[in-house]
């Protein structure tokens, strides 16, 4: 205390603008008092008089702690039905009642209680759940649930008038909350009793609303009767006084039956809004429970962590330095040794104050923490050095030291023009491609006024306008992920099933190296809709795409290639947008064979995730975890997608994974990232950690110098311009002679919005959706029309893809079924639908 008290400004000792004042009771000695000019804030304090005994309004300016580097800061606080709530000290003058520089005050009571309470809390105490202490004649604490408030009044009176003020209305909300009849005891309900308490206070109003409905049927029908009678004494030859009499008394009993009625709606109108708002507060109540256990849990994860990181540093025992050596050819990939092993310091947010934590963010300081463990540690060693031991051998074969040679170079190919394989491939010209498109147009549009209606909502039934797409359509996209297929060429001629598996995984990671710029939306493609992508004689594979569905919407893929493999796929997008962000999460599964050894690899993709929606530049981030398995040697391959942190000092885009045998035995460590480049290492020997982490012991692999497996090729020139297309892309909707009158080329709005006619794009975009919607009406109408006949109605099939039942997933999928490219041969496209 005595460091907090050197840090306060001496004029803070005694403050005339420090006073209390009470509102709707203020004494006429202090309101005298308040009308007279007052002194400056440096001179002597003013006496004033206790607050009354039957005053619930307590306000006036304290001192607040709020960490080292600030010290205490001026705050006006409000003590008002058990609850203290503290503002900026940038307040209005009016917020206080009092001029800042010692004049009269600027407007009444009620002007100032108007103008603070329109200004922004900065944080509000619950007094029932409050610890009182006083700390020194002018500092008095408040506790509560784990936070704990250090308040400096300007004198030892004004001290006491607080601490008066704050146990009276402690006790009055203590005994305000143990009155109260719903009140179980816990502190915090569950959301179970919570719904099951809401739940029967709707019944109760329902029941009584009954009882109420049936009280109105009774007065209405006695009020009939009353009328019928007040009717026949109108018909009776009575004195003209007694006639406007009952003429009177009939009125009023029409009044009250119209008045028990409109009781009635009301009460029902109130019935209905109670239930409207229950659930909404509900819903409200539950995710703000939610976010709170989230941060609870996230912050005692990051102290775990922090603490079990702290002790491997100290503990970490030392290998021997004849088998070690440092490598840096990845950025952070690899650990530069064993005692090297400890986390990189990362931002974190840490508040002090006075060692516990303040509720204010203006005040927040940053400082360096430790970020989590990783899941291994892998130690670089010289391969001329390495002598094995014997003991936790990883189960390698012992001749992997000799065969691995820095000098091979694993991914050698510069652009995919220029993988030759064969002889027979060179001897052919290749078709000369496009290396350009037209220039992206500068079209602004108000994004919020689109996106604002379309929260929650799946996104390929929402009509978009071309603005956020780019000139490919989702087939195209999709075949994008051959750019490197010159990876699963090389796989093909692998004998060695580990190290073909490490081809498989970084051909895996390679296709989300388009997305790094990519934020715009590939157009939906239409139903029946195909793309092929023909290059048998440049790189000896070919490709062929179909939209088999539309709602859900999902495409089929199928390769063939001449180098041995086959690749098959069926993508189904979820995407998901939820105010901030937009989730793309592919469903399917991927499948590649290769010919020689029979090898089958089954993987998924992981999700995409396009943050700053609203407001900012968009990015997109990739994160989550793919499998693949090697359903012949059960072989697998864990690759872990690490998400975004802005917390976090690693390398941004960060991919690592084992490759691991069906005894699960670790034979390559993967490192990289998934828009630059993979690496991968031969283990040579594996150990387990002996400090444990959160309960679980990290393995140690002892691995030969990574080797580059798979890196991005250049963007061309100008492609900030051109969408940023890959050389690849930029050929996918380069118009070619004999293609399906279905191919994605010939869509007319996604050719006008290459060619930069975006206005005319979306009305051609409008046409086709709108004829697509009309075809799928025809066949709803003609399944109705087999329903009531009691006829079978055969559902839309896709031309060139069937669905089968998947042996190794057990799922159902399109598979290619044959045809295509023997129908290009003879141009026979007549089972193609009408779709442009």
């Amino acid at each position: 205390m005595g460091k907090a008290a050197a840090l306060v400004p001496p004029s803070c000792g005694r403050l005339a603008s420090g006073s209390p004042h009470w509102s709707m009771s203020t004494p006429a000695s202090l309101s005298h008092a308040m009308s007279e000019p007052l002194r400056e804030a440096s001179g002597p304090a003013l006496p004033l008089p206790p607050p009354p005994a039957n005053s619930d309004t307590h306000k006036g300016w304290l001192h607040k702690w709020t960490n080292y580097l600030k010290g205490y800061q001026r705050r006006w606080f409000v003590l008002s039905n058990g609850l203290l709530s503290y503002y900026s000290s940038t307040c209005s003058p009016s917020c206080s009642g009092l001029h800042p520089g010692g004049g009269p005050m600027g407007g009444t009571l009620a002007m100032g209680t108007q103008a603070e309470m329109g200004h922004t809390c900065r944080g509000t105490i619950n007094l029932a759940t409050t610890h009182i202490d006083i700390e020194d004649s002018c500092t008095f604490v408040l506790s509560d649930s784990g936070r704990t408030y250090h308040l400096k009044a300007s004198s030892e009176v004004e001290r006491q008038h607080w601490v008066t003020a704050l146990e009276l209305a402690k006790s009055k909300a203590i005994r305000m909350m143990n009155n109260q009849s719903d009140d179980s005891g816990d502190e915090e309900p569950t959301s179970q009793s919570d719904k099951s308490e809401l739940h029967a206070t709707l019944r109760t109003l329902a029941s009584k609303l009954d009882d109420l409905s049936q009280c109105n049927e009774l007065i209405a029908k006695h009020g009939a009767a009353l009328q019928r009678s007040l009717s026949e004494l109108e018909n009776l030859k009575l004195p003209a006084e007694s006639g406007e009499k009952i003429k009177t008394v009939n009125e009023r009993a029409t009044l009250f039956r119209i008045t028990s009625n409109a009781m009635i709606n009301a009460c029902r109108d109130f019935l209905d809004l109670a239930e409207t708002h229950s659930r909404k507060w509900q819903r409200a109540l539950q995710y703000e429970r939610e976010q709170r256990i989230r941060l609870e849990e996230t912050i005692e994860q990051l102290a775990k962590q922090h603490n079990s990181l702290e002790r491997a540093c100290r503990g970490a025992p030392a290998l021997p330095t004849s088998s070690t050596e440092v490598s840096s050819t990845s950025k952070g990939s690899w650990t530069s040794s064993w005692l090297g092993q400890r986390s990189h310091p990362i931002k974190a947010r840490v508040r002090h104050v006075k060692g516990e934590t303040s509720d204010e963010d203006e005040e927040t300081e940053y400082f360096d923490a430790m970020e989590s463990a990783p899941e291994f540690i892998t130690v670089t060693t010289d391969p001329t050095k390495h002598r094995r031991t014997g003991s936790n051998i990883s189960g390698t074969s012992s001749d992997q030291t000799e065969t691995w040679n820095l000098d091979d170079h694993v991914f050698e190919c510069q652009h995919q023009a220029s993988f030759t394989a064969s002889a027979s491939r060179e001897a052919k010209p290749y078709r000369k491609r496009r290396t350009q498109i037209p220039d992206k147009p500068n079209y602004s549009i108000n994004l919020w006024s689109i996106m604002k209606n379309c929260i929650g909502k799946e996104l390929s039934k929402i009509p978009m306008p071309v603005n956020f797409n780019e000139p490919l359509s989702m087939l195209q996209r999709l075949t994008e992920d051959l750019e490197y297929h010159e990876l699963l060429d090389k796989a093909a001629r692998c004998d060695n099933p580990a190290e073909q598996m490490c081809y498989v995984a970084a051909f895996s990671v390679s296709s989300y190296s388009t997305t790094t710029h990519r934020t715009a939306k590939p157009f939906n493609p239409l139903l029946g809709e195909t793309f092929e992508l023909d290059r048998l004689e440049e790189s000896g594979f070919r490709s062929l795409c179909e939209q088999v569905s539309h709602h859900p919407p999902a495409a089929a893929h199928h390769v063939y290639s001449t180098y041995g493999w086959t690749l098959w796929q069926e993508i189904t997008i979820a995407s998901k947008f939820r105010g901030k962000y937009l989730s793309i999460m592919p469903l399917g599964a991927i499948h590649l064979q290769f010919n020689s050894g029979g090898n089958h690899y089954v993987w998924r993709k992981v999700t995409s995730t396009v943050h700053n929606i609203i407001v900012g530049k968009l990015w997109i981030d990739q994160s989550g975890e793919i499998e693949i398995i090697n359903n012949q040697t059960k072989d697998k391959c864990q690759l872990k997608f690490s998400p975004y942190s802005y917390f976090s000092r690693e390398c941004a885009r960060k991919v690592t994974g084992v490759v691991t045998d069906s005894e699960g035995r670790a034979s390559y460590i993967l490192s990289g990232t998934w828009d630059e480049k993979m690496e991968f290492a031969k283990v040579v020997e594996s150990s387990q950690d002996g400090t444990s982490c959160e309960g679980k012991q990290k393995t140690v692999y002892q691995t030969l110098p990574p080797k580059v497996l798979w890196r991005k090729y250049t963007l061309p020139d100008n492609a900030e311009n051109m969408y940023y297309f890959s050389e690849l892309a930029l050929t996918l909707n380069e118009m070619e002679s004999g293609t399906a009158p279905t191919d994605s080329r010939l869509r007319p709005d996604q050719r006008l919005m290459e060619n930069g006619e975006w206005e005319e794009a979306n009305v051609e975009k409008q046409r086709l959706e709108e004829k697509q919607r009309a075809v799928r009406r025809m066949r709803e109408a003609e399944a109705a029309t087999a329903a009531e006949e009691g006829s079978e109605y055969e559902p839309y099939q896709p031309v060139w893809f069937e669905k089968k039942e998947d042996p190794i997933t057990g799922d159902d999928m399109y598979v290619y079924k044959g045809g295509y490219w023997e129908c290009k041969e003879t141009q026979d496209w007549k089972m193609c639908p009408d779709i442009f």
